[in-house]
């Protein structure tokens, strides 16, 4: 139950650039939903879903493609 694609690096250092652009012009809030759609890096899904839990982390609303790519979708419903 991934939200969201894989993207290249340079797909992602657009993003950020983007939601930079969209902090500086004072939407944070922008900026944070823009930063959501770039692939959560596994390591951190995996310490947020151990120390708060799987409903917090999929509440979040993160891309998790790379995630489900690397522990497979049944790890996020486990």
């Amino acid at each position: 139950m991934p939200n969201g694609q894989m993207m290249t690096d340079e797909e992602k250092v657009d993003i950020a650039y983007q939601s930079t652009l969209l902090s500086q012009a004072g939407d944070e809030e922008g900026a944070s939903r823009l930063l959501r759609t770039m692939p959560l890096p596994p390591y951190l899904a995996k310490v947020i879903k151990e120390k708060v839990g799987l409903d917090t982390l999929l509440s979040l609303g993160w891309n998790l493609s790379e995630v489900e790519a690397k522990y497979g979708s049944a790890w996020l419903t486990q």
